[in-house]
């Protein structure tokens, strides 16, 4: 598929600005610790930081309704093993206050502050993501015009809600909108079915045409990292 005329950008953040795991790794250690310190009897549930992410799929499972919510999720989760320890369930929002400070340490791409500015230079810029990052405490929030999570708008990628949303809050029909993400399915497809144009960010491996051996409709552009986006849309 080729590349129409774009009059805006929306961007994907975890895996496509920063790495997602190092910064959810940091951010359950420091939950692990917050807990031991001041909710000592977790002890005999939390053997290692990894448990955190065990109860945090074990409560979404329990609470489908909630999937698109990741405070929630990390909230009830935080609630289940004070409940199961015999702790204070009150201490479930300051630890979930200790984890979200971590999991706003993230580490940006080289390419990706570079990038930023030279986007934003010549296009509005939103960000559209499923995670719960915050720009204003990750840095970076200076390159866009707005930001879209399940958290904040009420859906998630890959419904089409949230990207007409990020093409109405940069001033542009869908169709001259072009998202950029790193999930074939929640950036790429999810785009496309919402009639907007998407580029796939591939940063391991080569970013080639045939990679995509999916049935759905294929992106628009390849990259393997924003350098290589700017260099394309430069052209």
């Amino acid at each position: 598929m080729r590349l129409a005329s774009i009059s805006a950008i929306s961007l994907d953040l975890d895996d496509t600005l920063w790495a997602f795991e190092p910064a959810v790794i940091r951010a359950e250690q420091a939950l692990h610790d917050w807990l031991l310190q001041r909710a000592p009897k977790t002890a005999g549930i939390l053997t290692s930081p990894q448990v955190l992410g065990d109860l945090r799929s074990r409560y979404e499972a329990m609470r489908p309704d909630e999937a698109h919510d990741l405070r929630a999720l990390r909230l009830g989760s935080i609630r289940l093993v004070l409940e199961m320890s015999a702790e204070d369930q009150q201490l479930a929002e300051p630890a979930y206050d200790a984890f979200f400070a971590a999991r706003q340490q993230v580490d940006f791409f080289d390419d990706a502050l570079p990038a930023l500015q030279w986007l934003s230079e010549r296009y509005p810029l939103v960000a559209v993501s499923n995670g719960n990052a915050n720009l204003r405490l990750t840095g970076g929030h200076q390159f866009f015009r707005a930001s879209l999570n399940p958290q904040s708008f009420g859906s998630a990628k890959p419904h089409a809600a949230i990207f007409h949303a990020a093409a109405d809050a940069a001033g542009c029909a869908p169709a001259q909108m072009l998202h950029v993400g790193d999930d074939p399915d929640l950036d790429v497809a999810g785009a496309i079915a919402a009639g907007a144009q998407a580029a796939w960010v591939v940063r391991s491996g080569e970013a080639s045409a045939t990679q995509w051996t999916r049935s759905s409709p294929p992106p628009h552009l390849i990259v393997r990292d924003l350098r290589a986006l700017c260099q394309a849309l430069g052209q």
